[in-house]
């Protein structure tokens, strides 16, 4: 019975070892898995600023433009004669709208 009782005693040992192993495996497991994601959400975040930043370039050269657009419409002659792009879409329709 001393002999049994010691075989079970070692069972359990080596059932709590191997519990012990399998946890801390496990957290090994989450902590990579957490820096991962950890990881791609910084990656994330850098790519969002940047395409932010980018947008706002964007944005101030589409102003820009739509000013130097609306300004170059005030002394354009060619807009008085749109009609003729619409009826008569020849090169020379352009022609007869030029200054001479």
């Amino acid at each position: 019975d001393v002999f049994q009782s010691h075989e079970e005693d070692d069972r359990k040992v080596r059932r709590r070892e191997k519990n012990r192993v399998a946890a801390q495996r496990s957290r090994k497991k989450q902590t990579q898995k957490a820096d991962k994601l950890h990881e791609e959400y910084e990656s994330l975040e850098q790519e969002n600023t940047s395409l932010k930043r980018e947008i706002g370039k964007l944005t101030d050269e589409m102003k820009h433009l739509s000013e130097v657009l609306k300004d170059h419409e005030k002394i354009c002659p060619l807009l008085h004669c749109t009609m003729n792009f619409v009826t008569i879409p020849r090169p020379d329709a352009l022609a007869s709208c030029l200054p001479r």
